[in-house]
């Protein structure tokens, strides 16, 4: 099964046949039982009540398939009132021809006085009622039909999101390898006897992105020990130049984090604070589980030549995909009140922290 057919929309609101036919039987046994009580002849009730549902269902129906459609849904509200009053009209017409040749010559018994024959306060009594049935079932459908629109809007915005995500998620791999291979170019092109061993780390880390970063969420376990491995090759690459202060602390157990996300904030460090750096440089790397959340933060000193000309801009210092993908991952994959970002860069080093959920 595709990740798209698991989100396909669900029409769970949709109205079969059989609700269509529980609603009426309800509503006719309903009305039978009511008039019959108030008359105290059932056989009466249920004699005009036969006559009388034929014509509740048909103009129902002829309001919600063709009428509001043809008229109302395209803003023709004048022809609608018109044909729905003159459809009523006809029914009524019907409903009294029908209840006195078949039923009884006194149409209308709950009336203020005995009707044979028609009379406008008959007409107008009865296209009300009709009204009110119409209306009635109109709102039944009207209801139904917004919790069915509604339902398919919030699942193609979950799919729209999970689609974001996907492709977000699918930046990370190639940006983080061609990091990766220009690290091993730099080492190759030296004749390094470390280019090996980078490579290995290489193999693990491909491995890793292959069969572990597809679901939704990774354990945290599994995503440090990924993070060291990347800090392991470029403890080999860079030597004696480069410092890593790392350290975890808390329980990282039974915890889980989006995948390959806070190596885009480690990648940053690398790419512009070692990497255009000559000088000795020191990364600082803490992860720090509290409860339920992972407390993140790593600081790199920005490149040279934006200390010395003073720059405070982070856009201008950021650059490429890394940090850009990783805000709009933060923002599409957790709830707001599930992580807190703070960047900082108004002194000579680079600060991110983040305060993330890792139920």
């Amino acid at each position: 099964m595709s990740y798209y057919t698991k989100l396909k929309p669900a029409r769970i609101y949709k109205i079969t046949l059989k609700h269509h036919v529980m609603f009426w039987l309800i509503y006719f046994l309903f009305n039978t039982f009511r008039w019959g009580s108030y008359f105290n002849d059932y056989l009466y009730s249920l004699q005009t009540n036969l006559i009388g549902f034929p014509i509740h269902m048909s103009l129902c129906y002829l309001n919600l398939y063709v009428l509001m459609p043809v008229f109302l849904f395209k803003r023709r509200i004048l022809f609608y009132i018109l044909s729905l009053l003159s459809a009523i009209f006809l029914m009524v017409l019907l409903k009294f021809n029908l209840t006195y040749f078949l039923v009884s010559t006194d149409v209308w018994p709950e009336g203020p006085e005995i009707i044979n024959h028609l009379t406008m306060n008959y007409i107008v009594d009865m296209m009300i009622g009709e009204l009110y049935v119409i209306a009635f079932v109109a709102a039944i459908k009207i209801t139904f039909d917004w919790l069915e629109e509604n339902k398919r809007l919030t699942d193609l915005e979950k799919i729209q999101l999970e689609t974001e995500l996907q492709f977000l998620r699918a930046q990370v791999s190639p940006h983080f390898f061609l990091n990766t291979l220009n690290n091993i170019y730099a080492l190759s092109i030296t004749n390094s006897n470390k280019t090996s061993k980078v490579i290995i780390k290489l193999a693990g880390l491909l491995k890793y992105l292959l069969y572990e970063t597809r679901k939704k969420r990774q354990t945290l376990e599994n995503e440090l020990h990924f993070i060291e491995n990347y800090l392991e090759i470029e403890r080999i690459r860079h030597g004696n130049k480069l410092v890593i202060d790392m350290n975890i602390s808390g329980d990282i157990h039974n915890k889980t984090i989006a995948p390959m996300l806070l190596i885009s904030f480690i990648e940053n460090a690398f790419k512009h604070g070692v990497n255009k750096n000559i000088d000795k440089v020191k990364i600082s790397i803490n992860f720090k589980v509290k409860k339920n959340y992972l407390y993140f933060y790593i600081s790199n000193p920005k490149p040279q030549e934006l200390q010395e000309e003073g720059y405070t801009n982070t856009m201008k210092y950021e650059g490429g995909i890394g940090l850009e993908n990783v805000k709009k991952r933060l923002t599409l994959g957790y709830n707001q009140d599930d992580y807190i970002l703070k960047i900082d860069d108004s002194g000579k080093n680079f600060n991110v922290k983040l305060k993330l959920k890792v139920v």
